[in-house]
């Protein structure tokens, strides 16, 4: 283990690897780059858990916050409010060394890999790279873990990909390399933000399968950041949906799927694409309009303005809380109440 892991140490297996609670991140507006006249509120009371070993996905349309909220599971954003605990202690209690020893338990797969990878370097030494940063001075050990991550990520054969750089490599190449680079300090959380949305899509079931495989050998907790509903059935385990900065439902993976509450839920799985050409005439009840504003969200439930089902006097008015419609089936929506 690397010097700078040592802060951490591994409560109970019972207990959640991360526990979110009521997680605010807003980024102030500022005129004249001093005078504060409002707030992007990208992450705007959301809590959950993780146990050790799960997969999860949050899904939801782009800008619904949920790059944001990986941004600040990882550290790289301060919560304005509420409290992310990992391992049981809270990252807004950890200091220069304990956040670093942090960002060493928790892996992070972006979502371009061409603009992750520094292009300067080879593969050799971007793996190298957080090993050295975390304390790992031995060239040869440094070596043996380069070269089996290498072969975990099936990115062989090894001895040629050592010394190519970034542009040297197809798109799916670069991305298992920044998957190998995630798992490289051997993390107890991986964070896959959008992992193949830039990749063609003969190369994402690849990508996906190499992450299910490592996730399962490895009893990493992953948090898997998704537009697309179709391809986390067969990824995770639970499912958050996210709109406007919210979790409004969550649900293990069939049951979300096969019995969506949220009238949002059902918007995004009505907007999957049907393989079956004899659907393609069948209009879909898909809600127009536009996702809210972030820097002014509306009062009450946040999907009303687009809600084929919105209650005036209610929807407009009161922020709904989690009604449970179905065993271990949260939806926030006055529907269900």
């Amino acid at each position: 283990m690397a010097a700078s892991q040592a802060v951490f140490h591994r409560e109970s297996a019972d207990a959640p690897l991360l526990a979110v609670r009521d997680l605010h991140t807003w980024f102030a507006l500022r005129q004249w780059g001093f005078l504060r006249v409002g707030a992007v509120h990208a992450v705007d009371g959301v809590s959950f858990e993780l146990a050790r070993g799960e997969a999860v996905a949050f899904v939801g349309e782009s800008g619904c916050g949920k790059s944001s909220l990986a941004r600040t599971l990882l550290g790289l954003h301060r919560p304005t409010r509420g409290e992310v605990r990992f391992d049981g202690r809270s990252l807004g209690e950890l200091d220069g060394h304990a956040l670093k020893a942090y960002r060493a338990r928790v892996g992070y797969v972006q979502q371009d890999p061409y603009g992750a990878l520094p292009p300067f370097m080879d593969v050799r030494r971007i793996l190298a790279e957080p090993l050295i940063i975390h304390g790992v001075r031995d060239r040869a050990e440094r070596e043996r873990r380069i070269r089996a991550v290498l072969e975990e990520v099936r990115l062989s054969p090894v001895e040629e990909s050592l010394g190519k750089f970034p542009h040297m490599l197809s798109g799916g190449q670069q991305q298992r390399v920044v998957i190998a680079r995630a798992l490289i300090l051997a993390p107890a959380l991986l964070i896959a933000d959008e992992p193949v949305s830039m990749l063609d899509a003969s190369v994402r079931i690849e990508i996906l399968d190499l992450l299910r495989g490592i996730q399962a050998r490895r009893e990493l907790t992953l948090a898997f950041i998704t537009h697309d509903l179709s391809t986390v059935r067969h990824f995770a385990e639970r499912i958050f949906v996210m709109y406007a900065g919210r979790v409004v439902e969550s649900a293990p993976v069939d049951e979300l799927l096969d019995h969506p509450r949220h009238p949002y839920t059902q918007a995004l799985l009505a907007a999957i694409a049907d393989p079956d050409a004899a659907n393609a005439s069948r209009l879909r009840e898909v809600p127009g309009g536009e996702p809210p504003s972030l820097i002014h969200p509306p009062a009450g439930c946040r999907f009303h303005p687009r809600c084929p089902h919105a209650m005036a006097g209610l929807c407009d008015r009161d922020d709904p809380p989690d009604f449970e419609p179905r065993r271990h089936h949260l939806s926030a929506c006055w529907l269900h109440r």
